[in-house]
């Protein structure tokens, strides 16, 4: 089996002449790979991943932290609890609760786990809950996103684990370090 990870190329090509199978040789680049899942086990409620930037306040937002989740284009703009990154944590790994709020959370039947936008804060997110953390639903959108309800008329204790959730996030999605990764951080 060719592992992607570990062939910058394969060659390959069969052409029909007749009633005979002739192979001839073509070369085949394979492209940019997404980064490997990471392979050692965290609670999953703890979402992973590598900060990719650190963009400094401007006019129109505050500070924020870009995470890229691995095995994903995912590229979420996240305000950070507690202190920023330095610099030189950039590319580095980062393990710690994204929390998210949510205007009005619906059960949906279809569809999958996402986030929209695959770059910038999170304003769609979709997925399986998988625990109800305090006034929190634990979502897996592809990572790990603890949504709290801002409806009045909703609360975390009225959804069920296994259920499939869809929501608008609003804006100030968060990112706050775990105990594991705040070695990370400076």
């Amino acid at each position: 089996m060719l592992r992607p990870s570990t062939f910058a190329s394969f060659t390959f090509c069969a052409l029909l002449h007749g009633d005979f199978v002739n192979l001839a040789l073509a070369r085949t680049t394979i492209g940019t790979m997404i980064t490997p899942s990471p392979t050692t086990s965290i609670d999953p409620v703890l979402a992973r991943g590598t900060l990719l930037e650190i963009v400094p306040e401007s006019g129109q937002r505050p500070a924020h932290l870009t995470f890229a989740v691995p095995n994903t284009s995912y590229q979420i703009a996240l305000l950070p609890i507690g202190a920023m990154p330095t610099p030189d944590r950039i590319g580095k790994r980062l393990i710690g609760t994204i929390r998210a709020k949510a205007r009005r959370i619906d059960v949906v039947d279809t569809g999958g786990r996402y986030l929209e936008p695959v770059y910038g804060r999170p304003r769609r997110i979709q997925g399986t809950i998988i625990k109800t953390v305090g006034d929190a639903l634990v979502i897996d959108a592809g990572v790990p996103i603890h949504c709290t309800p801002t409806d009045p008329r909703q609360s975390a204790s009225q959804f069920q684990p296994g259920q499939l959730v869809s929501f608008d996030a609003l804006d100030g999605a968060t990112f706050e370090p775990s105990a594991q990764s705040s070695h990370s951080l400076r």
